[in-house]
């Protein structure tokens, strides 16, 4: 039952970001101008990029799957960094663009686009693993589900976003949806960090990893929470 409401949610992501918003989304991670509203979570997004870029450090040649990658951003400042990255998402179209977009000075860094699942295990293996704002559309047990499937295959960490439960989100949420059906993302589900926490300390299937650091990130519209696990 599990599987099959990851797989019908997983669908409704994907529709939305390869169809109803792919446009959206490409402005949205570009310069081009936008909504006061947009502004606000094109300026949160940047700063969680970086956030997580700097967490992870890779080491030049490090390999490093980004789980859900949208049209590459993160994906690139980390290839700049050095690392080989696997970049891979459920949108063709965002993966095209992020093709066309990609940078000739990423350096001794490279970047491999997907698109399909990013639990799909012929992907291989890594050192890191990054999912920012990816696993925020799915059902906490889902997200929870997602990392344990991922995690043999991860080597050193597992830097994931979520939506933290609170009342400011909460009323950001009721705000939205005022905007018109075809303008709205996926609802994000919101879930609170001690019971993130207690369900990725009890799963048996996690027993080999540990919660490092995590650090919120809010810009009017854009709130999310970072969150490292690190194999111990």
């Amino acid at each position: 039952m599990q599987e099959a409401a990851y797989i019908e949610r997983r669908e409704k992501i994907e529709t939305y970001f390869d169809r109803t918003a792919a446009d959206a989304w490409a402005r949205l991670t570009s310069d081009a101008p936008v909504s006061g509203i947009r502004a606000t979570v094109r300026a949160g997004r940047e700063q969680m990029r970086h956030l997580i870029a700097k967490w992870v450090a890779p080491t030049a040649g490090a390999r490093i799957l980004d789980a859900g990658c949208g049209t590459g951003l993160l994906a690139v400042d980390l290839a700049r960094m050095g690392a080989r990255v696997t970049a891979i998402d459920l949108s063709p179209t965002l993966v095209e663009l992020a093709e066309q977009r990609m940078p000739t000075d990423i350096g001794a860094g490279s970047i491999r686009f997907l698109s399909g699942d990013m639990l799909d295990a012929s992907l291989g293996e890594f050192e890191h693993v990054v999912a920012m704002d990816s696993l925020i559309h799915y059902a906490p047990i889902h997200a929870v589900t997602a990392l344990e499937a991922l995690a043999p295959r991860v080597r050193a960490s597992m830097v994931f976003t979520f939506a933290p439960s609170n009342p400011l989100l909460m009323a950001m949420m009721t705000v939205g949806r005022l905007f018109p059906r075809t303008d709205r993302s996926p609802q994000i589900v919101p879930v609170r960090f001690d019971w993130l926490a207690k369900a990725l300390a009890q799963s048996p299937k996690l027993s080999d990893w540990r919660i490092g650091r995590t650090e919120r990130v809010s810009k009017g519209f854009y709130t999310s929470q970072a969150l490292e696990l690190i194999r111990r």
